[in-house]
């Protein structure tokens, strides 16, 4: 599986009174689009989208626990310490999903506070993983086509400068492959064990560098 960032860049600053008497901010806009070709030359189908959408709130949003981290991340795994804000809603809008996201006391989210409130130009990132199949886009256009075990890490980490998407992490990880084992997703190193294998065809021990290579592999988990 493939890690799979997604920049959209429109986004809603709201101001909002909450029961003590205080403001809690929030933004909100797009956070992901379906059956168009984005940026980094993706495609998402409504149907695998709206599912994993669909998983996503059932298992994240509706519990408190749909997170995003200020900036990017290198992987599909929350890292609790940089988390700016908690995913509220997410709802289908034509091709479009509308995300609405309170800003959290943390200090990742008090720098996200003070970056809009300085006018800052922010946007959100998607993260997810999945596989991906060339195929056509309506445009008729040849396209990366997102498969339907493409899972969502977070509808929305906030990243600065979204229109120069080259600043940012790559779409997909080079070298690098993820599995999903047990509720996590884990990091395969595609190079070390093409390495090891290479190795062991060249020096006719096929077999025992399979089996070292499998060994590496389950030492990660």
């Amino acid at each position: 599986m493939k890690l799979m960032v997604e920049i959209n860049e429109a986004l809603e600053f709201i101001e909002e009174a909450n029961s003590s008497g205080t403001k809690d901010h929030y933004i909100k806009g797009i956070f992901m689009q379906a059956e168009q070709k984005n940026r980094n030359g993706r495609v998402y189908p409504m149907k695998i989208l709206r599912n994993e959408v669909k998983r996503y709130i059932s298992e994240n949003v509706s519990k408190n626990r749909a997170y995003g981290e200020l900036g990017h991340p290198s992987g599909p795994s929350i890292n609790l310490e940089r988390v700016s804000h908690l995913i509220k809603e997410l709802y289908e809008d034509g091709n479009n999903f509308i995300g609405k996201a309170k800003i959290l006391d943390t200090p990742y989210g008090n720098i996200v506070k003070n970056l809009i409130k300085e006018g800052a130009q922010l946007g959100v990132s998607s993260r997810g993983m999945g596989t991906l199949k060339r195929g056509k886009s309506h445009d008729g256009s040849e396209s990366d086509v997102v498969q339907d075990d493409y899972r969502l890490a977070t509808a929305a980490d906030i990243v600065a400068d979204p229109s120069a998407p080259n600043a940012f992490v790559q779409g997909i990880m080079e070298g690098k492959e993820w599995i999903y084992v047990d509720g996590r997703f884990m990091e395969q190193d595609i190079k070390e064990t093409r390495k090891i294998i290479d190795n062991g065809a060249k020096t006719r021990n096929l077999e025992e560098a399979q089996l070292k290579a499998w060994s590496n592999f389950f030492l990660k988990l």
